[in-house]
């Protein structure tokens, strides 16, 4: 958006900006805050400015008659402009926003925005999309970021606790991480090909041999897969990790099950409230351990002559869900683990019982919302 012509009134030098969280430690004192407006009520006597920066939104307050200059600024506000305020903070229990609000001595506008703006918080999403740049002010979309940055943190904290290291491995490879018919290829200088990578496994066994002993990976992965669903994406972040010297897949499926709750257990501290008011999802932070069934008993549970499953070795999206459902309803959790997979449905790799070669080792995690 283009800005048009803003009256200033100008913010006075040295004062450090405050952001809208810490408002709250600094009533009495005079602070600048900067952000964007969200909304403006411009009434007969006084001035009234919603101000959000990334860590919430504060009321800013100017009393027309005080300052005439900061008056017409207010006036010619638009939802969406990029503003600074310098002004005294205050305490006002009538004030939702944190009972504080912000008396403004100074004001500046950084862009004025077009009004009105080109989309709202219930477009449709190709629209949203189109202005990425917007939506992702919106808190709801903002704090999907926010929760990234905490797991990430948290997963990397675990791992460094473990003794893990961490790996960056190539995404320009020279042959296919899996099956060639699901890698992206692409042009590697005039005379040669190359293709995005599918996955880090290749150089996770490498680690492996090399004595590494236990890695992980949090990066970009590509599949040229042409299947239009939430669990098929042609770029997505895969996170991996891989261990040597185990007894059994047991002691994986430990290692995931404390994974999983060191890391959901920083997300609920630190937003689960917020994801609770502004998603409507509560975060349970999951037990050890994880439920878990066989392949065998799960099919059992399962396969019905009104529900039969759609393959007799594997289990569909559908099944996996149904399984969630179950293990919610009979446990209260909302992870488990499925094992023992027959061999006819998993990767020739895929360790066998010596005692039952048609049965792997296998196991398969998921959990309620999760897949």
């Amino acid at each position: 958006m283009e800005p048009s012509i803003q009256p200033t009134a100008a913010i006075p030098p040295g004062i450090e900006r405050t952001t809208v969280v810490n408002l709250c430690r600094h009533i009495g004192a005079t602070v600048r805050v900067s952000g964007f407006v969200e909304t403006i009520r411009d009434h007969r006597r006084m001035q009234f400015v919603v101000l959000r920066d990334r860590t919430g939104s504060a009321q800013l307050v100017h009393e027309k008659g005080r300052n005439v200059l900061i008056a017409e600024c207010i006036a010619t506000l638009t939802p969406g402009s990029a503003i600074s305020a310098v002004g005294r903070v205050v305490a006002a229990e009538a004030v939702k926003l944190g009972a504080i609000e912000l008396v403004v001595d100074a004001i500046e506008v950084h862009s004025l925005a077009e009004a009105p703006l080109p989309i709202a918080i219930d477009s449709a999403l190709e629209k949203q999309i189109d202005w990425r740049q917007l939506s992702l002010r919106w808190p709801n979309q903002f704090l999907i970021f926010a929760v990234q940055t905490t797991l990430e943190h948290a997963m990397r904290e675990f791992w460094q606790k473990e003794a893990f290291v961490e790996i960056h491995s190539p995404k320009l490879m020279g042959t296919f991480s899996e099956s060639g018919a699901e890698a992206f290829e692409v042009k590697y200088f005039h005379d040669r090909s190359a293709y995005l990578a599918q996955s880090p496994q290749f150089y996770k066994q490498m680690a492996m041999a090399a004595g590494f002993e236990r890695v992980f990976e949090i990066g970009p992965a590509f599949r040229a897969e042409p299947s239009f669903t939430s669990r098929h994406e042609t770029e997505f972040t895969s996170v991996d990790m891989e261990v040597s010297w185990i007894d059994s897949h047991e002691d994986v499926m430990r290692l995931e099950e404390r994974w999983l709750t060191h890391s959901l257990a920083a997300v609920a501290a630190r937003h689960g409230a917020e994801i609770e008011r502004l998603l409507g999802v509560e975060i349970k932070v999951p037990t050890i351990p994880f439920p878990r069934l066989t392949f065998a008993e799960a099919r059992s549970l399962l396969h019905s002559a009104e529900a039969p499953l759609a393959k007799e070795d594997d289990l569909d999206p559908e099944s996996e869900r149904r399984a969630s459902a179950h293990i919610a309803a009979e446990y209260g959790h909302e992870f488990v683990f499925i094992t023992e997979y027959p061999a006819s449905s998993r990767a020739f790799y895929h360790m066998r019982h010596d005692d039952r070669p048609g049965l792997t080792k296998a196991s398969i995690s998921f959990g309620r919302d999760w897949r």
